[in-house]
């Protein structure tokens, strides 16, 4: 089971902006000179709730490379959502902001259609309305085999080192060659009458006809606790849904993920042709690739810019972008994997992306990668990578697409409830990174009256609420908004 805190968010600002240790308003915050800042994060990082807990910071100039604090910059931590910054600068420089991915139909001339997917994580029922318009254009009216080709990322659909609890939610869902929806099934949560289960509904409707929910969610009062946890059976479809929200409160939108990513996609292809007019015999998946066999393409969709996707990427931290942009990569290279694994095109396009970031200058040995999401505890990268690539990535020909990207402090993304009313409100342009136990933050600063700057602030092994960790490292960037050029 997974668990989702997410009518706790708004409870975390509102802790944030009212937390003694943090003056967010303009009033009491004031400027400081560089030699003052060691002495004022270390007096946030060595309370005493952080005993247990280790801290990885760097923060320098952009421009002229100066250190303006360090702690611990060269070592190992868990990046969590931060490990997407090298996914996403890897990504731009191998593929460029204009490549756009391709799903194709093909046909034999024999009444056998083939969906060819290559990766795609923005596909939806729209894409599959356009290919089902495109065959009929065609006066395609029946087909014989409808025939699944998820060849194009080779291996395990899901990431040996990722977490049990984690592979059923959404966010971890597979990731293959055909995705649809993100390969989730998306439902809203809504309460219901105090003492009553919470209302389960499908967004799709056709999916209530294909899994059994197990409800052990409650209705409860007004000042109780609210979470839900929701998971999932591997075997059979059964969703479980346990947990609370209060009576009256908005409804909450959560994500499951789908066992069998192509049967999923090839019954939403059939739906749809056959709501189109065009009757589907049989669907068959397949293995084996449909290169050389002597296929017509009928039909095809694209996706979104590589631009555009690295935005949702960094902007919404959402992990099946991440992951499928990282195995675009390793789909080109032609780097024979050191280890052998039956995750080949991941192996490979993890290789690949130490490749292209060691060529443009990350130090080799400072960060190795599991995944391309950050999901992986198994992880490890230093804030001197992280830095590292943020610069090389600020003096890029596309240094303007993956800054945007980032989600800005006040006002966008993953941080649009943090840092409003402060001097960092529009100023801070940086990736959040947030897994049990791990916090992270790393970007670009614009202070008033100092010099831009780039930063990495990681916190590891810390047995401390999410909010309290966000709170201390928003404290640290605040300090880092007030710098000022001291004679």
């Amino acid at each position: 089971m997974f668990k989702l805190y997410l009518k706790q968010i708004t409870i975390t600002f509102i802790v944030l902006f009212f937390n003694p240790l943090i003056a967010l308003s303009q009033e009491t915050t004031k400027e400081i000179c560089p030699a003052e800042l060691t002495n004022a994060i270390d007096a946030v990082i060595n309370r005493p709730i952080f005993n247990r807990s280790r801290w990885g910071i760097l923060v320098e100039t952009l421009s002229s490379k100066t250190t303006i604090y360090s702690r611990d910059a060269e070592y190992y931590f868990i990046p969590a959502s931060t490990a997407k910054l090298l996914t996403t600068a890897a990504a731009l420089q191998q593929l460029r902001p204009q490549f756009r991915i391709r799903t194709s139909i093909y046909g034999d001339g024999k009444g056998n259609i083939y969906v060819v997917g290559r990766g795609d994580p923005s596909f939806t029922e729209t894409q599959l309305k356009s290919l089902a318009e495109q065959l009929k254009q065609q006066g395609i009216e029946n087909i014989d085999r409808l025939i699944a080709d998820d060849s194009y990322f080779q291996g395990m659909i899901v990431n040996p080192n990722w977490e049990w609890e984690d592979v059923q939610a959404g966010y971890g869902a597979p990731i293959n060659s055909l995705i649809f929806n993100q390969n989730a099934i998306d439902l809203v949560l809504s309460p219901q009458g105090l003492g009553q289960p919470l209302k389960v509904t499908f967004v799709n409707p056709a999916e209530s006809k294909e899994w059994q929910i197990e409800n052990n969610s409650l209705t409860v009062a007004k000042n109780e606790k609210e979470f839900v946890e929701v998971g999932r059976d591997f075997i059979q479809p059964i969703i479980r849904i346990s947990g609370q929200l209060r009576i009256g409160s908005a409804s909450e939108p959560v994500y499951v993920a789908v066992v069998e990513p192509v049967d999923n996609f090839l019954n939403k292809f059939r739906q749809v042709l056959e709501s189109e007019g065009i009757r589907v015999s049989r669907i068959v998946k397949n293995s084996q690739t449909t290169s050389n066999l002597n296929l017509t393409e009928l039909a095809f969709v694209e996706s979104p810019t590589v631009g555009e996707l690295i935005e949702e990427v960094n902007r919404k931290s959402n992990n099946v972008y991440a992951e499928t942009l990282l195995r675009q990569l390793g789909v080109r290279s032609r780097l024979v994997p050191k280890k052998k694994s039956d995750n080949q095109t991941l192996a490979k396009s993890l290789e690949e992306v130490k490749v292209i970031l060691t060529r443009l200058g990350v130090t080799p040995n400072s960060f190795r990668l599991n995944d391309g999401s950050g999901l992986s505890r198994h992880n490890l990268v230093s804030p001197e990578a992280l830095v590292q690539t943020l610069r090389i990535m600020a003096n890029s020909p596309w240094a303007n697409i993956y800054r945007n990207s980032l989600p800005v402090a006040g006002v966008s993304g993953t941080l649009s409830r943090r840092f409003r009313n402060s001097f960092a409100e529009g100023n801070v342009q940086a990736k959040t990174g947030t897994i049990s136990g791990v916090s992270g933050l790393a970007g670009y600063i614009q202070p008033r009256n100092f010099q831009p700057l780039v930063f990495s602030i990681i916190v590891n092994q810390s047995d401390l609420e999410t909010k309290d960790l966000r709170t201390a490292i928003d404290e640290i960037v605040l300090f880092l908004t007030q710098l000022r050029s001291c004679g």
